[in-house]
């Protein structure tokens, strides 16, 4: 039996972006539904030619940016997407604010989603917040 797994991605730092895209792409290619809602301080790094660096908050997030062999999230993302079927969905206010179209976000981004979209369709859901 398949679960029903929905993550919020908020926070613009590379653990938490790290975590989220683990669980989305271990749970994606294990057949969970999986969605991902980036918003916030998560969106702007999946807009195309955003170059910024994600922070990092401790000494784990160093040892991942020092490490070539750790996937990057967007990578992780990416193949949840692909092999899993995961739905990356970014937030329509988050894309309003930013002054970005949908065609100026990574190709792997479904539509614009709004909360209350996804939040109804996260009934019964695993929810997880980052």
């Amino acid at each position: 039996m398949s679960r029903k797994i929905h993550i919020v991605c908020v926070s613009g730092t590379r653990e938490k972006l790290q975590m989220a895209a683990m669980i989305a792409s271990v749970a994606a290619a294990s057949g969970d539904e999986v969605s991902v809602f980036f918003s916030m301080n998560a969106l702007p790094y999946f807009v195309k030619g955003y170059a910024t660096a994600a922070p990092v908050e401790g000494s784990f997030g160093v040892l991942m940016q020092e490490d070539g062999g750790v996937p990057s999230f967007k990578q992780l993302f990416k193949y949840a997407a692909e092999l899993g079927d995961a739905r990356l969905l970014p937030c329509s206010m988050a894309i309003d604010l930013l002054k970005v179209s949908t065609e100026e976000l990574d190709p792997e981004l479904g539509p614009p989603t709004g909360l209350t979209r996804f939040l109804s369709d996260a009934e019964g859901a695993q929810m997880l917040t980052f």
